[in-house]
């Protein structure tokens, strides 16, 4: 049985109170005592020094894409080595059950987040389960995308009958009764997009009945953001439904002004009685398929075709002057700019990575569209992009409301990933809490553990109590430092001295233990 005696730390316990020193005694994977500092060591008990370190709850990660990415490497160091201790994965509404195993249809869903994996596809949650085991806990939420999948004959990106969302509900009922937390959809990503209102609530309906949690990722975070904010906040009031803003942003130079009325339409629908919240990921740049940039109508159609199509200069034409003036969609490139977009990872063409598009054509004499066009024509592959969508005034004002809740929104694809996927603790505790003070760090330390904790509804996580989970994160405050960039994202930071997993020590001196101590969250 494994026994620690964490001596002398200062404790931040994830309430957002203030920090108090103490010692921590750790029993098997539970906490068993806290004690004044510097108290008598027990007899059986490993000493941990924690003089002049912080002391904290295991990270809590809302928004995460690691389905694939714990099966390739269970230990899960991305996520250990900067104190995350728990996700919920299966979000944006992409996932890998209920899907036929080895299916065309889940290669193009998953190759650009979650990464690829030999014969991905399981018939069901419980299924899927099977096969896990991780260095961090785990929660999943059932994707709307496999729901559709398994239930839809024929082409997916389309409207759904009548029949085939009762064949949705009862998949959604299923994975529910096995344990996911709720469910998720992305509304600006194929199939979603395609789904009806009439969809939404039945599926909805399910959710409310287990009293579960509907994650979503909203049709439109630009100049639409309003309307898709008031989508989603109807379809929550309908149905009652408890409400997971994914990953929070405005889109846009010109769209910033939006994001306090944005906060304050949440704040509204809380006062109303709506159980509503919203994750974020701490940078101003965000990561997705560079397919994700066409239209709508053209998301609709197999890759290939989309590809096959682009040979024609009609096409590309009218595809420009869809993305020049977007109806009820977001256009990044309109939002943001071609320079504002950069290729990430393109696999088998790797020359163009971390250059945007407007360099692109500026290196080849050409128009940034037609780079574009030309790039996904001949896309082999994973084909990502980084693209700038908001302003640090507007993700300070985000981070700052008390509804917020960390998230990473880590990507699996591709030879280079967003920073995010690797250092998403240590920038949001050395940008906006060491080097700029946003908030005071009991504060954002309760937005990465106590927050998301009563969010899940953990009942023994997310807080330093006795009889709790022993997740917890020991930080050097003095050296924590984030080196990663947006051309150097895998690049190690400092300052997490020691990571413990339900009582296991996960990371320690600078390196993962590859222990799988995790714990599979299921609801029920």
């Amino acid at each position: 049985m494994n026994r620690y005696h964490l001596r002398n730390a200062e404790i931040l316990d994830g309430s957002d109170s203030a920090p108090f020193w103490g010692d921590l005694l750790v029993e098997s994977d539970m906490i068993q005592a806290i004690l004044p500092p510097l108290s008598q060591v027990r007899d059986g008990y490993t000493v941990i020094d924690c003089t002049d370190k912080i002391l904290c709850p295991g990270f809590i990660d809302m928004h995460g894409h690691s389905d694939l990415e714990v099966l390739r490497n269970p230990p899960m160091q991305p996520k250990i080595g900067q104190g995350i201790t728990t996700e919920v994965a299966g979000n944006c509404g992409i996932g890998v059950f209920p899907c036929q195993r080895g299916s065309t249809f889940l290669r193009e869903l998953c190759g650009d987040v979650l990464g690829a994996y030999p014969e991905a596809g399981w018939k069901s949650f419980s299924a899927y389960t099977q096969q896990w085991r991780s260095g961090t806990n785990m929660a999943f939420l059932q994707a709307h995308s496999t729901l559709r999948r398994a239930s839809m004959e024929g082409n997916v990106n389309r409207s759904a009958t009548d029949s085939e969302i009762f064949k949705m509900s009862t998949f959604l009922r299923e994975s529910l009764e096995a344990g996911c937390l709720g469910m998720s959809t992305g509304l600006y990503y194929a199939p979603c997009i395609f789904a009806e209102e009439k969809e939404l609530l039945a599926l909805l309906k399910v959710v409310a009945e287990y009293n579960r949690l509907f994650a979503v990722h909203m049709r439109c975070e630009g100049s639409d953001i309003l309307d898709s904010l008031k989508e989603v906040l109807s379809l929550a009031e309908r149905t009652g439904v408890r409400l997971e803003i994914s990953h929070l942003k405005v889109i846009g130079r010109k769209n910033q002004h939006l994001v306090d009325e944005v906060l304050s339409l949440i704040d509204h629908a809380r006062e109303r009685g709506l159980d509503v919240q919203f994750d974020q990921y701490p940078y101003h740049f965000g990561s997705t398929s560079l397919f994700s940039l066409l239209p709508p109508s053209y998301l609709r159609l197999p890759r290939e075709e989309v590809q096959s199509l682009l040979m024609d200069a009609s096409v590309r034409t009218k595809i420009r002057s869809e993305m020049e003036h977007p109806e009820g969609w977001d256009s990044i490139a309109e939002l943001c700019g071609w320079e504002q977009v950069s290729i990430q990872s393109l696999e088998g063409n790797r020359q163009y990575e971390m250059m945007s598009l407007s360099e692109i054509a500026r290196e080849q004499g050409s128009d940034p569209y037609e780079v574009f066009f030309d790039i996904l024509q001949e896309a082999k592959g994973t084909a990502l992009m980084m693209d700038v969508t908001q302003s640090e005034d507007s993700l300070k004002k985000i981070l700052s409301h008390p509804l917020m809740c960390f998230g990473t929104d880590a990507l699996y694809a591709g030879a280079l990933s967003h920073p995010r996927s690797y250092q998403s603790t240590l920038h949001l505790l050395d940008r906006y809490g060491k080097q700029e003070t946003v908030l005071p760090l009991h504060s954002l330390i309760a937005r990465m553990t106590g927050n998301p904790a009563n969010r899940l509804g953990l009942k023994d996580r997310g807080f330093i109590k006795t009889g709790y989970k022993a997740d917890l994160v020991l930080i050097d405050w003095q050296h924590l430092a984030e080196y990663s960039d947006i051309k150097h994202p895998e690049i190690t930071g400092d300052g997490i001295s020691m990571v413990m997993v339900n009582g296991q020590i996960a990371y320690q001196q600078g390196r993962c233990t590859e222990t799988t101590s995790g714990t599979l969250l299921l609801f029920r």
